[in-house]
C-alpha cells in the first residue's frame, strides 16, 4: 500500500480516486455487447460464454438435472451455514416491512400509501473468479419477502459450461426457477432486453466488475431500473494506535481478494500502526489462495496518516466507502461522525465479512463514492410505494377552491375545470 503522510485537504479528492478504465473505451465495448444480445438473443449469449468464460453451455438455463446434482455436491456443513445466514437475513429484512399509512389531510380528503412488489426482477450473481452464492441470499431473500412474482438469476458459467453447485443449491433453496448461464455485460443485457430463454425484467440487482456496472447504467436508457451503480468492492478502515494490526490487515485483505480492481484504504493517526499493518498484510497475503489478485488490488490501495480522528472522518466522508470499519478507542464519537458510507462495522470483533455473509444486513452496497446519494439494497429496493386518494363530496367542496386557485395561477384551465365541473354538479344536488 502507498502511504501518504499528512496530505493537504486540497489533495484528498485526487488521492482518493478509484482505479477506473477509460470511460469512453469501456462504454464502447459494453454497448457492442448490449447490441449483440439485443439483436441476436440466445445465440449471442452462447457466443459470449465461449469467448469470455471458455465454454459454450449446452443449455442456457440450468436444468432440473443440474440443480438436483448440485444438492449432493454441497457439503452438509455449508448447507447448514447457508441456512443460518438465510434466517438472519430474513429476520433483518422482514423487520423492514412498513404498515400502510392512511392520513385524512383535511375532512373528506383521504390519502394513503401502499407497498407493492416489483413483479419481475433480475439478480446478477458474480461467479467469475469466485462463486458468490451469498449474493443470492442478499438479493433473493428480500425479493421473496417483498412478493416479487418472477426472479431471473444470471451468473457466468465455468470453463465446463456449468454453474457452481453452491449457486444452484442456494437459488433452489429460495425457489428461484430461472437460472441463466450468462455473466458480464451480456447477462445484464439478457435481463434488460429479454431473449427466447431469458425473460425481460423491470429492475436489475447485483454487484459486478466495471463491465457489469457500466452495462447496468447503460440499460437504464432502455427503461430498465437498477438497484445502484455497484462496482468493484472496496473497504476503508479507520484505526488508531490501539487497534489490532492483525485484525485490520485481515479486513483489508478480505476486500482486496475480490479482484484486481478492488481498492482498500487505511486511515490512521499513528505512523507506527500503519507500519505494523503493512507488515501484517505482507505476512497474511503470502498465505492466501488468491494472493495474486489481492496483490494487484493492493497496488491500487492507499494508507493515509492524518493528524487526528476528526480529520480521519472528514476524509472518510469525502471518500464515501462501500464498507467502513472503525477500530478505535472512542467508538461512539466516531460512529456519530459517519455521514457517507454503505455499511459500517464497529469495533475489533466486527469483521466486514460478517456483513458479507451472515449477520443479516445486506452486502449489495454503493461503491465508487455513490454512498453519498445511494443506500444499500433493502426490502424497499424490491418495492414500489404507490399512493392512493379518495375525496368525498364534502372534501372536494373544501379543497376544490384551493385547487382552482392554484391551477388558474399556473394558467392550466383544464386542471381547474376538472374541479369546477364537479363542484357545479355538487351545487345542483
Amino acid at each position: 500500500m502507498i502511504v501518504y503522510k499528512y496530505p493537504a485537504t486540497a489533495d484528498w479528492s485526487s488521492l482518493l480516486k478509484r482505479p477506473v478504465m477509460e470511460a469512453v473505451e469501456l462504454e464502447g465495448r459494453v454497448l457492442a455487447i448490449l447490441k449483440e444480445v439485443q439483436e441476436r438473443g440466445d445465440a449471442a449469449l452462447i457466443d459470449f460464454a465461449l469467448k469470455f468464460d471458455g465454454a459454450a453451455p449446452k443449455s442456457l438455463l440450468a436444468t432440473d438435472a443440474e440443480i438436483a446434482e448440485a444438492q449432493g455436491l454441497v457439503s452438509e456443513e455449508l448447507k447448514a451455514a447457508i441456512q443460518v445466514a438465510k434466517n438472519n437475513i430474513e429476520k433483518f429484512h422482514t423487520a423492514q416491512k412498513e404498515a400502510e399509512i392512511r392520513v385524512e389531510t383535511m375532512p373528506g380528503v383521504n390519502c394513503w400509501r401502499k407497498s407493492l412488489p416489483i413483479e419481475k426482477v433480475g439478480l446478477y450473481i458474480p461467479g467469475g473468479t469466485a462463486p458468490l452464492f451469498s449474493t443470492i441470499l442478499m438479493l433473493g431473500v428480500p425479493a421473496t419477502i417483498a412478493g416479487c412474482s418472477q426472479l431471473v438469476l444470471c451468473t457466468p458459467p465455468n470453463k465446463e459450461g456449468k454453474i457452481h453447485p453452491a449457486i444452484l443449491y442456494t437459488a433452489h433453496l429460495l425457489g428461484i426457477k430461472t437460472i441463466v448461464k450468462a455473466g458480464g455485460a451480456q447477462g445484464i443485457a439478457a435481463m434488460a432486453f429479454g431473449t427466447a430463454s431469458v425473460p425481460k425484467v423491470y429492475k436489475i440487482f447485483g454487484p459486478g466488475n466495471q463491465y457489469v456496472t457500466t452495462a447496468k447504467q447503460l440499460v437504464t436508457k432502455y427503461g430498465v431500473a437498477i438497484d445502484m451503480p455497484a462496482g468493484p468492492s472496496e473497504v476503508a478502515v479507520v484505526a488508531d494506535k490501539n487497534a489490532n494490526a492483525a485484525f485490520v490487515a485481515a479486513d483489508l485483505l478480505s476486500q482486496a481478494e475480490h479482484g484486481a480492481d478492488s481498492q482498500v484504504v487505511l486511515v490512521s493517526d499513528s505512523e507506527d500502526f500503519i507500519n505494523r499493518v503493512q507488515t501484517e498484510v505482507a505476512a497474511q497475503l503470502a498465505k492466501l489462495s488468491r494472493k495474486d489478485l489481492a496483490a494487484k488490488a493492493l497496488d491500487n490501495s492507499k494508507a493515509f496518516l492524518v493528524k487526528d480522528m476528526n480529520e480521519a472522518m472528514e476524509m472518510i466522508n469525502l471518500y464515501a466507502p462501500e464498507h467502513l470499519i472503525l477500530q478505535v478507542e472512542d467508538l461512539d464519537a466516531l460512529v456519530a461522525k459517519v455521514v457517507n458510507a454503505g455499511s459500517v462495522f464497529i469495533g475489533p470483533y466486527t469483521p466486514e465479512s460478517a456483513g458479507d455473509y451472515a449477520s443479516g444486513t445486506n452486502h449489495t452496497l454503493p461503491t465508487n463514492g455513490y454512498a453519498t446519494a445511494y443506500a444499500g439494497v433493502s426490502l424497499d429496493s424490491f418495492i414500489r410505494k404507490v399512493t392512493f386518494q379518495k375525496i368525498t363530496k364534502e372534501g372536494l367542496q373544501k379543497i376544490g377552491p384551493v385547487i382552482e386557485t392554484m391551477a388558474a395561477a399556473e394558467m392550466l384551465d383544464a386542471h381547474k375545470n376538472a374541479v369546477t365541473v364537479r363542484l357545479q354538479e355538487i351545487a345542483k344536488s
